[in-house]
């Protein structure tokens, strides 16, 4: 692969530091071992280091050849899943019940990379922010790196981000401007009808019967209530009722997730969930509750941005191994916080096929160490070509 040899040099320290990372798997705001790790390797280079935003965050600081005023953020994500690995790797998980599952332990690895680079050629003007954020997983932690100050206390012009992605090639990067990934929402709804005894279903309000008619009239939402263009998922994905063969229960839970890329189309959603909630259930002589939670919301590159990161891409493995229309996730990411806050773009880095069809969030998943040097070599070609040196 097209990479910097510097960083071609030190692919097998990159690599034990992966499966190092790999083996220490901490969950949301626990990431203590993993930000002690980062900080010990950040300051090993040289390099400043400033630590506890959101509980467990690290901010390395690296000041160029200069200091010309201009800076920019680079985000690594740290946390792990609540998954029990099953990869027989000899690297794998000693915390049981925890595993990186989605390449975060990859993703700390190679900013990790980058960050020795730069800190020993220096080969820009300004200063560029390593960011290790932790709470990726379901717990907000960029959003709350920017609430406790992140870019008042380190503050960027720009702010990118990277994710690798299995089943695209090793050697090959994806990247739009607009919607990368879905913004999120979970919902439960209770059905509540009238229990009583199944041969006599007659006497009852039967909620099963009212909660597989809301599973369907949910779809609804995308097919009738929202334009073609403008993406949504509805899924119903848990159903929780009942606990004997001749007992109807008198009420019913739902659960389940809703994707857009756009937040009116959230508003949408949950508007028309709750119209059709409520007559649903009325229609059958009961009613529903819906508890309607907003999480993260799209990931949404800035165009300038994306054009820096795709030029980047393309100076390192070729303009024909960058797609620039790639079919944008459905899956959440809370670098949206961070794009809310400063312009930036958010790249994807082919991972090659996925062993046995283990992809993200699986447990046979690993990270695939091959694509270490090209991670941080895109790294570092994007601080050298945003910080460039002063001509003279």
């Amino acid at each position: 692969m097209p990479i910097i040899n510097r960083i071609a040099d030190f692919h097998a320290d990159m690599t034990a530091w992966r499966r190092e990372l790999h083996q220490h798997p901490e969950l949301s705001y626990e990431e203590e071992w993993t930000s002690d790790f980062v900080a010990k390797q950040l300051e090993s280079f040289g390099i400043e280091v400033h630590r506890g935003l959101a509980v467990t965050g690290v901010v390395g600081k690296l000041v160029g050849r200069s200091d010309n005023g201009k800076a920019i953020g680079l985000r690594a994500d740290m946390d792990a899943l609540p998954i029990t690995e099953a990869t027989g790797a000899e690297h794998a998980s000693l915390n049981p019940g925890r595993m990186h599952a989605c390449g975060h332990d990859g993703h700390t690895t190679m900013l990790l990379g980058a960050a020795r680079y730069l800190a020993e050629t220096r080969n820009f003007d300004g200063t560029v922010y390593f960011i290790f954020q932790p709470a990726e997983e379901g717990g907000a932690g960029g959003d709350r790196m920017v609430k406790e100050g992140l870019f008042e206390l380190f503050p960027v012009e720009t702010v990118w981000g990277m994710h690798n992605m299995p089943g695209m090639p090793v050697g090959e990067f994806a990247v739009k401007a607009g919607p990368m990934m879905a913004g999120t929402s979970e919902f439960d709804i209770v059905v509540h009808g009238r229990g009583g005894h199944a041969a006599m279903p007659y006497q009852t309000v039967d909620p099963i019967v009212v909660a597989s008619e809301l599973v369907g009239a949910l779809q609804s939402i995308a097919s009738r209530s929202t334009h073609p263009l403008d993406s949504v998922v509805v899924s119903v994905t848990q159903i929780h009722g009942g606990d004997a063969y001749n007992v109807i229960p008198p009420l019913v839970k739902l659960c389940g997730t809703v994707r857009t890329y756009r937040d009116e189309v959230t508003d949408i959603a949950e508007r028309r969930m709750r119209q059709i909630v409520d007559g649903v259930t009325a229609a059958h002589g009961g009613r529903g509750d819906v508890d309607f939670r907003r999480g993260y919301p799209a990931t949404v590159n800035h165009e300038a941005e994306t054009e820096i990161a795709a030029r980047v891409a393309a100076e390192l493995v070729g303009a024909d191994k960058v797609d620039r229309n790639p079919t944008p996730s459905m899956g959440g990411e809370d670098f949206a916080y961070m794009l809310r806050a400063r312009p930036g773009s958010y790249i994807w880095l082919g991972a090659g096929e996925a062993e046995a069809g283990a992809m993200l969030h699986n447990p046979g998943y690993d990270f695939n160490d091959e694509v270490l040097p090209l991670g941080a070599s895109y790294w570092s070609k994007l601080v050298e070509a945003e910080l460039p040196r002063a001509e003279g």
